[in-house]
C-alpha cells in the first residue's frame, strides 16, 4: 500500500556561515559526494545484472497488454535476484559509510539513506528508458544534502539548523509574511544547499513544510477557462471576460555588451596560454580584402594525432649490427595525453564575473515570467494550450529562447494551476492546427511573418496569436468545436480587439 502524501511547499532562508562553519560544511558535502558516487556505481552494476538476467529477457519478449501481470512478476524477480531496490542500496550506503568511518562521522544515517535513494532513482530512470545515462558528481556539481525527517540527523530545531553537533543560525526577516508563514508551518524535513553569488559561495537551508504556501492578496486564482497560445517571445491568452498579448521577460537586462566583452577577454587569455590547443591563424579573402582569421580549437582526436606525430619525430636511435632501430623518447606518453587547458587566475576571475551576469539575467527572467503566470491565473485556472515543442525552438532560435524562457513559463504555469485545483490541458497541433483554422473550418497555411489573421467568414482582422488562443478555449479532447467558436466569437471579439490595441500601444512605447 502506497504511503499517503500531503501537500508541501518550500521556505528558503540564508545561513550565517563564517570560515569555520564553511570549512565543516564543505567537508561534509565532500563526504556526501563520495558516498553518492559509490552508490551510483553500485546501482549501475546491479542494473546491468538485471538487464542480463533471464527473467528480464523473458519479460521483454512478452506482450505488454496481454501478458501484463506475468511481465510484472518477471521484472520483480529480476530485480530481487540482482538486489536492485531502494532498500538494498540504502543498506549498501550504510555499510560503505561505516567501513570508511570518515563518511560516517561527517554524514548522518538518514542523509546516507537519502543519498542512496537519490542514486537509485537516477539509475532506475535508465532501466525504465526515461534517461540515457547518469553523471557522477564532481565537487562543483554536488550542491545539496537533505534529511529524511525532522526528528533526527539534519533537522530544523528552535529556528536553527542542527546537524551532528553543528548549529547554524539563519537570517530571518520577520516582517516578511511569506517567511513567517513557512516558519509557523510544520516541517517535514530540511535541505542544505549552496550557490555561487557574486563569485562567493553562499549557504541556504530549505524547509519542506506541510500544507499550502502563502498566497499574496494580489495573486488570487479565479475559477475559469483560459485559452493559451505560446510563442517564442510573447504569450496570448483569452479568458471568459479578458484577453491579453503579453511579452515574455519584459524589461529584463540582457547584459549583452558586458558578457561579450568578458568573453573576448577570456578568449584572449586562452589563446595566449594554450597556443597548442588552437589551429594557427590564417588569411582569408573576404570580398576584395584579405582578412586575418583566428584558428579554431583543435578537436580531441586531431590534437592527439598531432602530438603523436611530434613525439615520433623526437625519437632517440641507436646503431645495431644488422639494422637501425628506433625507440620512442621517454616523453612520448606525455604528448599523447588528452588536451589540457591552462586557466590563469585572471581567467577564473573573468569567468566568475560572466557567470554572475548570466545568473542575474536568469533570475530577472524567472521573476518577470512568474509575474506573467500570476496575471494569467487571476483570470482562470483551467488552461488549454497546444502541445508545442520548446526543444525544437531551442535548436532553431537559440539565444532568443534563452532570453525569454518560454519553457520555464509553461512548466511554472502548469504547476501553479494544478496546485490551485485547476488543470493544464495540452492537445496535439496536428489535429487542431489553430494557426491555420478559420471559423468555418477552412485551413489555410500562413508564413511565420504573417502576424494578422484574415478570416474567410468576413469578421474583422485579428492578431494571429490572439485568434489561436481564442480557438484553444473551444477545444474539447483533441477536437475543435466549430459551433462553440462561431457562437461565442461575437461576445469575445471586443476583448480581443482591446488586447491587440494595448499590445500596439506598448510596442510604440
Amino acid at each position: 500500500m502506497a504511503r499517503s502524501t500531503t501537500p508541501s511547499f518550500i521556505t528558503e532562508l540564508p545561513l550565517k556561515v563564517d570560515s569555520k562553519i564553511n570549512k565543516q560544511l564543505s567537508a561534509r558535502f565532500q563526504a556526501g559526494r563520495q558516498l553518492y558516487n559509490a552508490c551510483l556505481k553500485e546501482a549501475l552494476i546491479r542494473m546491468e545484472l538485471v538487464r542480463n538476467s533471464e527473467p528480464y529477457k523473458q519479460a521483454k519478449k512478452l506482450n505488454r497488454e496481454k501478458d501484463k501481470k506475468q511481465r510484472k512478476e518477471l521484472f520483480k524477480t529480476a530485480r530481487e535476484q540482482a538486489r536492485f531496490s531502494e532498500y538494498e542500496l540504502q543498506s549498501f550506503a550504510t555499510l560503505t559509510a561505516k567501513s570508511s568511518k570518515w563518511i560516517a562521522n561527517k554524514v548522518d544515517s538518514n542523509s546516507q539513506q537519502k543519498l542512496a535513494t537519490r542514486a537509485f532513482k537516477a539509475t532506475e530512470r535508465i532501466l525504465l528508458g526515461m534517461a540515457k545515462q547518469v553523471r557522477f558528481k564532481v565537487p562543483t556539481r554536488f550542491k545539496s544534502i537533505e534529511g529524511k525527517s525532522n526528528k533526527q540527523g539534519l533537522r530544523w530545531l528552535k529556528n536553527q539548523v542542527v546537524w551532528c553537533g553543528l548549529r547554524i543560525e539563519p537570517i530571518i526577516d520577520w516582517d516578511n509574511p511569506v517567511l513567517t508563514h513557512g516558519l509557523n508551518s510544520p516541517v517535514k524535513y530540511c535541505r542544505i544547499l549552496w550557490r555561487i553569488l557574486n563569485g562567493k559561495r553562499r549557504w541556504f537551508v530549505q524547509l519542506i513544510n506541510e500544507g499550502l504556501p502563502y498566497q499574496k492578496p494580489q495573486n488570487y486564482v479565479t475559477d475559469g477557462t483560459v485559452g493559451l497560445d505560446l510563442n517564442v517571445s510573447n504569450i496570448a491568452f483569452v479568458a471568459d471576460y479578458h484577453a491579453g498579448l503579453l511579452p515574455f521577460a519584459q524589461n529584463v537586462p540582457t547584459f549583452d555588451r558586458e558578457i561579450k566583452a568578458l568573453q573576448r577577454k577570456m578568449q584572449r587569455s586562452q589563446r595566449m596560454h594554450n597556443p597548442d590547443n588552437f589551429h594557427p591563424d590564417f588569411d582569408q579573402k573576404v570580398g576584395n580584402k584579405i582578412v586575418r582569421k583566428k584558428g579554431k580549437v583543435k578537436q580531441g582526436l586531431e590534437f592527439r594525432r598531432e602530438k603523436m606525430r611530434q613525439a615520433s619525430n623526437k625519437t632517440s636511435s641507436f646503431e645495431h649490427p644488422t639494422n637501425q632501430l628506433t625507440k620512442p623518447a621517454p616523453f612520448f606518453k606525455e604528448y599523447v595525453r588528452k588536451k589540457q587547458w591552462i586557466k590563469t587566475r585572471n581567467y577564473r576571475r573573468t569567468q566568475a564575473k560572466k557567470a554572475e551576469l548570466e545568473r542575474r539575467k536568469s533570475a530577472y527572467t524567472k521573476s518577470q515570467n512568474r509575474k506573467l503566470v500570476n496575471e494569467i491565473l487571476r483570470h482562470g485556472n483551467r488552461i488549454k494550450t497546444e502541445n508545442v515543442s520548446v526543444k525544437a525552438w531551442q535548436k532553431r532560435y537559440g539565444k532568443a529562447i534563452s532570453a525569454k524562457s518560454p519553457g520555464f513559463f509553461q512548466s511554472e504555469l502548469a504547476r501553479k494551476a494544478e496546485s490551485a485545483g485547476g488543470q493544464f490541458i495540452k492537445f496535439p497541433t496536428k489535429t487542431t492546427a489553430l494557426s491555420q483554422t478559420h471559423l468555418d473550418g477552412t485551413r489555410i497555411k500562413k508564413k511565420l511573418s504573417e502576424r494578422v489573421h484574415y478570416d474567410v467568414t468576413g469578421v474583422a482582422p485579428m492578431h494571429r496569436d490572439l485568434f489561436s488562443a481564442y480557438l484553444a478555449r473551444c477545444v474539447y479532447g483533441d477536437v475543435l468545436s466549430l459551433r462553440d467558436a462561431q457562437s461565442e466569437y461575437p461576445d469575445t471579439e471586443p476583448y480581443l480587439l482591446g488586447a491587440w490595441q494595448r499590445y500596439k500601444q506598448a510596442a510604440r512605447k
